[in-house]
């Protein structure tokens, strides 16, 4: 009996520090996620730093004469006031990349952009034709450039190009109306 009670006091000796033991590692667990999962940045973030956005903008690739989009970090705030002419205004700068090149002519301006029914009304000056060389497909790109860019926002769904305010049907004597509507291409 008294070996009996001996084994169940050690027994219960044991289990009493197996709980303090387990008790003290989920607290020291505890402590140690809780340091795991704060992060502290490294430097302050500022409101500049908070306001960045991603853009697509598509430009040719001089090696492969095919369209390609190039990923821009800019600050949203350029693009509150109007938006479409904003990113037709980045088509018309030279891209970032070297291997890639504008296909907006030379000396082309936005005269405005406005969006009507999930289409985006682009009134462009003359130089968008005038200044136009590489033949229709050149032009195909010049456009295309455009709606591929314009289309990446989600409210956009095509594309109406204007010259100096009016239709144009025909691209400098090129079969290509600019009275449709242009769609993204796949």
């Amino acid at each position: 009996m008294k070996k009996r009670k001996i084994l169940l006091t050690i027994i219960l000796l044991l289990l009493i520090i197996g709980i303090a033991v387990l008790i003290y590692m989920k607290v020291q667990g505890k402590e140690l996620l809780a340091v795991e999962t704060e992060i502290t940045p490294l430097e302050e973030i500022t409101e500049e730093q908070e306001r960045q956005t991603m853009i697509s903008l598509y430009f040719i690739n001089t090696e492969t004469n095919i369209l390609v989009p190039e990923a821009r970090k800019i600050d949203a705030k350029k693009l509150v006031e109007n938006p479409y002419k904003t990113l037709v205004e980045f088509l018309i700068e030279k891209p970032k990349n070297e291997k890639l090149a504008s296909c907006i002519p030379e000396g082309t301006k936005v005269n405005s952009a406005i969006l009507k029914n999930n289409i985006v009304e682009l009134d462009l000056s003359k130089e968008f034709i005038e200044n136009q060389n590489g033949g229709i497909d050149k032009a195909k790109l010049s456009i295309y450039s455009i709606v591929n860019t314009l289309t990446e926002l989600n409210e956009v769904n095509a594309v109406k190009l204007l010259i100096d305010g009016k239709e144009v049907e025909k691209f400098k004597d090129m079969d290509l109306n600019l009275k449709d509507n242009f769609v993204r291409k796949s």
